[in-house]
Order: structure tokens, then C-alpha cells, then sequence
């Protein structure tokens, strides 16, 4: 979990809740789209960084104020006299104590999601490593994530077919989840990134759990080897750009995968090595 003491919070502000609408069916985990106006004049904003939360958390610990990192879906109104609204993903989180095997809700995960239209929630930032979009418009698209850590690609893909109008790269979204219903903005209630089905370059690449019911990955590394030929050829290219998001289960998952579709481990690691000074290569792990 990320700590207070690591980010610069001095510049706290408040947001208020506009909309919040459950983006799962009812017989799924929870996952809400929250809309928050913020108060803050000149807010500086990059693409798919995450905005800080600050809740009060368990009153039998004396209500300490977490801090948690939530990824930055979308903002409006920054080009124009209305006010900001930012969007982020929140899912309703449990732990399970390993002393006494009891059940408990997330505090900031469940606090964000009970919030209702006109709450308002402390924040502050933004943080964290920002997916830039290339200015080349033929440059191909490698994204990668699971569960929520789809929510910075919404924005970016978003950002790639409406700023550019056309992208001549080659897009493919890789999505992770435990059950269908989970893949967020690629299931019927929610049709954001099927308005992108039609484009010749964009590509969306599913990957469900075989055991939704298990706190298993989704199999991430079975839905990258099928694309084998194909990823090891667009990796060669000097205008190929990866972006990874998701949680630290599914880093070692990845990074086999990608071990496997190089051929060795060298390969990848050479592989890898060039991409990131190349700075063609970024990836946030929680």
C-alpha cells in the first residue's frame, strides 16, 4: 500500500460526487465509475496519472486517515470555464485476517463506493508515472491490464481516436479478469471501448479466470502467447510502445509470458532492456 510519507499531500482539495454507477451486474463483485468535481483552480493533469484519497479508517484503531492511489479513468472541463470533473474505477475490496480468518471491508474502497451524489471526499495529487500517447501516429500499442488497472486505457484510447481522429498504429488492449461480466467497459452495460470495435487498428484481447470463484489471476499469459508471432514481431519494431497496469500477482505472469514469446530469458531481457531506454516501455504495478 502506498504511504503518506512517500507522495507530497501539502496541497490537499475536495471533490464532490456527482455521479456513481455500478459498471458490474448485481451477482458480481462490485466495481463503481465515480464522477468527482473537484474545487482546485489550475489543476495540472496528465494523462492516466492517479489521483491520492484520504479517508478516516477503523474507529477501533482510532480512525487513522488512510491514503490510497486511485488510476485517473478520464477529466472534463479543463480547456473550458466549467469545473473539472475527474473519473476513477473503485472496487469494493474485502481482506481476510490471516490470525483469525475473519472478513473485512477495504476502508477506503467501501467508503468510496457508499458515497452518494453531493459527498464530497478529500484528495490530492496527481501522481504517478503518466501513459503518454506517442506523437507518431504510427506507432503500435501494446496495453496490458487487469480488473481496474484497465481504467487509465480508457482514457488513452479515447485520447488516440478522438485527438488524432485516425491512429495507424497497430492498438491491442489486453484485459484481464475473473469472470466476464468483470471485463470493465467491454461488457453490454458499459459499451465505452466497443465504440472502437469498427477501427481497423484497434484489436481487444480477453482474458478470463477458469476459476472465478478463486482469488486466482486472470490467465493474462495464456491471452499474450496466443498473439505469440504477432507481439514478437511488433516488439522488434522500433515504433512499438508497451503499457502495463495491474496488480503485483500478475507481474511475474506477464513477464513469463513474455520470456516464453521471446524464446529465452536473455532475449526478453535484452528485449525489455532496449524498450525501456527507450522509453517504449512503462508499467505500474499495486
Amino acid at each position: 500500500m502506498p504511504d503518506i510519507t512517500d507522495f507530497d499531500v501539502s496541497q490537499k482539495f475536495t471533490g464532490v460526487v456527482k455521479r456513481s454507477d455500478r459498471i458490474t451486474p448485481d451477482d458480481q463483485e462490485e466495481v463503481r465509475q465515480i464522477s468527482l468535481e473537484i474545487n482546485q483552480r489550475n489543476w495540472v493533469y496528465e494523462d492516466a496519472r492517479n489521483i491520492g484519497v484520504h479517508a478516516s479508517g477503523p474507529k477501533e484503531f482510532g480512525s487513522p486517515i488512510l491514503f490510497r492511489l486511485y488510476s485517473i479513468a478520464g477529466v472534463t472541463g479543463l480547456d473550458n470555464d466549467k469545473k473539472t470533473q475527474l473519473e476513477i474505477c473503485v472496487k469494493r475490496c474485502f481482506y481476510i485476517d490471516e490470525i483469525n480468518g475473519e472478513k473485512y471491508p477495504g476502508a477506503v474502497s467501501n467508503h468510496l463506493c457508499d458515497l452518494k451524489p453531493g459527498d464530497t471526499v478529500n484528495l490530492s495529487g496527481p501522481f504517478g508515472v503518466a501513459f503518454r500517447v506517442p506523437e507518431d501516429n504510427t506507432a503500435n500499442l501494446i496495453m496490458i491490464g487487469q480488473g481496474t488497472g484497465i481504467a487509465p486505457f480508457r482514457h488513452f484510447i479515447d485520447k488516440l481516436y478522438q485527438d488524432f481522429g485516425e491512429w495507424n498504429g497497430k492498438v491491442l488492449l489486453f484485459h484481464g479478469a475473473r469472470t466476464g461480466m468483470e471485463l470493465l467497459y467491454m461488457n453490454d452495460e458499459k459499451k465505452d471501448l466497443s465504440n472502437y470495435y469498427d477501427k481497423k487498428t484497434f484489436e481487444a484481447i480477453k482474458a478470463i479466470s477458469a476459476r472465478p470463484h478463486f482469488d486466482d489471476p486472470a490467465p493474462l499469459d495464456s491471452a499474450l502467447e496466443q498473439k505469440k508471432q504477432e507481439l514478437w514481431q511488433l516488439l522488434q519494431a522500433p515504433n512499438t510502445y508497451v503499457y502495463v497496469a495491474g496488480s503485483l500477482k500478475t507481474q511475474d505472469q506477464i513477464n513469463s509470458a513474455f520470456v516464453n514469446i521471446a524464446g529465452s530469458i536473455e532475449k526478453w531481457r535484452l528485449c525489455k532492456a532496449d524498450m525501456v531506454a527507450d522509453k517504449r516501455w512503462d508499467e505500474i504495478f499495486y
